[in-house]
Formats: structure tokens, sequence, C-alpha cells
């Protein structure tokens, strides 16, 4: 038979721990497994590495081929040949040589260990996979569907689907079952998660379903009252600004933030913009505004 470096295969150290060798196997095995990977040579490389893994997992069989890498053979040399001058190591001739050379007639009369997910070595649920996903305010609004072309080790490029229901909040998880990696043997495919994060708006401030907008309004619109039109995200509406509306101050208008049971609500906060005084015409009226009003408003400071 061929000598092969099953500690090299696995890519561990020869004084690797069991756990160690059964990581490794797992990580390579998934990667290459024939009906995960269609890169050329996957088939050879998985059997390389179920071929290590039942040499090395089990502690006399892995006692048997020490021994026989402790007596210098090398990578691609046949082990059939004589050696002059060599013994295995650890006091016991050619037994362990033996012993490895009949564990390995035993197991190549099995066959490609293709089937080792079947067998129970590594049969196992399909890992989930896990992306973020930024959606605008307007699509939590409306609901609608996305489609991304993910790109994931041992599923391939492919289209995925996403439907956005209506009133996704931050932090929301969608769950699109068996659309992770695949499973092991008869095991199924894992889940693949989309965990939801609302994009900044330029207008709205979120709260949970609550939006808030920032409304300037004019001074004489907070002194006399009116009717302005603001946005939402259902479409623009009107709304009361009641007489002596004050900065700060905050108007509700119910149901009409992000839709659930029950829908949030709109908040708008006032904030009064002064116009600029950009001619003599507009610093004349300042000045008989303040000389007509005799407002201070810092008399309360008793200064």
């Amino acid at each position: 038979m061929i000598f092969s470096d099953h500690y090299r295969v696995l890519g561990v150290a020869p004084d690797a721990s069991p756990a160690t060798i059964k990581a490794a196997y797992r990580t390579l095995a998934r990667t290459h497994h024939p009906d995960v990977s269609k890169a050329a040579g996957a088939e050879q490389r998985f059997k390389a590495v179920a071929e290590a893994y039942e040499a090395l997992h089990d502690p006399e069989r892995r006692a048997a081929y020490d021994a026989v890498r402790a007596a210098g053979w090398k990578e691609g040399e046949e082990t059939s040949a004589p050696r002059q001058g060599r013994e295995t190591s650890g006091g016991d001739g050619g037994d362990g040589l033996d012993r490895f050379r009949e564990f390995f007639r035993t197991r190549s009369t099995r066959g490609p260990r293709r089937g080792a997910f079947a067998e129970g070595m590594f049969d196992e649920r399909g890992e989930d996979l896990h992306y973020a996903l930024a959606v605008s305010l307007e699509e939590s609004f409306s609901g609608g569907e996305r489609e991304f072309q993910l790109q994931t080790p041992g599923t391939g490029d492919r289209m995925i689907t996403v439907q956005i229901p209506k009133g996704v909040a931050d932090g929301t998880r969608i769950r699109l079952r068996g659309q992770g990696r695949p499973g092991g043997g008869t095991q199924p495919a894992g889940d693949l998660y989309f965990d939801v994060g609302l994009a900044p708006h330029r207008l709205f401030q979120v709260d949970g379903r609550d939006l808030t907008l920032l409304l300037p309004i004019t001074p004489w619109e907070a002194v006399l009252g009116a009717e302005v039109v603001v946005p939402t995200l259902g479409g623009s509406v009107t709304a009361t600004i009641p007489a002596g509306a004050r900065g700060g101050q905050k108007l509700r208008l119910k149901g009409r933030g992000l839709p659930g049971e029950p829908p949030g609500d709109q908040y708008l906060s006032l904030g009064i913009a002064l116009p600029p005084a950009a001619s003599d015409k507009a610093k004349a009226l300042y000045r008989e505004l303040a000389a007509e009003s005799g407002f201070d408003p810092r008399a309360h400071l008793g200064a």
C-alpha cells in the first residue's frame, strides 16, 4: 500500500487531540464532500480526508499508524516493499506495520468512503447561515420582496427571494427554512436568517413603530395657528397647528407610523423657524414687532 501522511491531510499536528482531529475532519469533509462541492478533484480529496480520519480517530489504529510513521516512511512510498535496516518504533518490530496493513486491507474492501455521512460519522443537520438585511422605512411600511445573489461556500451562487413583511421592525429576524448549508446524510439543510436593520431616513426618526418628524413652522403659524401639509410614509396629509404653538411641542398623527397591531403613530416635533431679515423693510418690520409686542423672553431670569 502507499503510505500517506494523514496528519498532513487533515492539517493537524502529530500530537493533536482527538477533538482537534475530529473538528478538522468535519470541516474538510463538509468542504470536499462530492454532494456539496463541484470542484475538480473534490471526491479524491474527500476520500483522502475520510481515510485519514479512519486511521486516526480510533486510538488503537492511530497507535499502529504512528508506529509506521515513526519508522520513517515517506509520503507516496510503497509500504509493501522491504526496508533494509529499518524497523517500526516502539519495540514491536514490524508488528505495527502489519496491523496497519491489515487495517488498510479491511478498509479498502469497502470502496470509497463517500458514505461516511450515511454511516453516522458526519450525519448532522446543515449549518444555519446569517446575513444582515438593511430595509428602508418605505419597504417596511409597504412590505414587498427583495432578490439577492448569495455566495456561500458549500452552496455556490444562488438567487434568494426574501419576503419583507409590512411593519418589519429593527432587529426582526426573517427565517427561510431549509435555505442554509446542506445537511449530511439523512439530515436536513440548515436555515437562512436575515437580521433586519432599518436604514436611516432623511426625514423620520424611528422608535419601535412610531415615527417622529421635525416640522419647521413660522412665527406667525405658531402664534395664529395654521393648516400645513406634512409628509407621511403613506402620503401627504394636512395637520392642524394650534394657535400659540411652542417650539419643541409634539403633535400626534394617530396610526401614521409603521403598520402593526396596533399600528404606530407619527409625531410632529415643532420647531419655530425665523425668516431672515434680508432687507431694510424686513428689519423695520422686526423693529415694529418688538415695539408692539413688548415681549421679553428673559424676564423670568430677574437679571
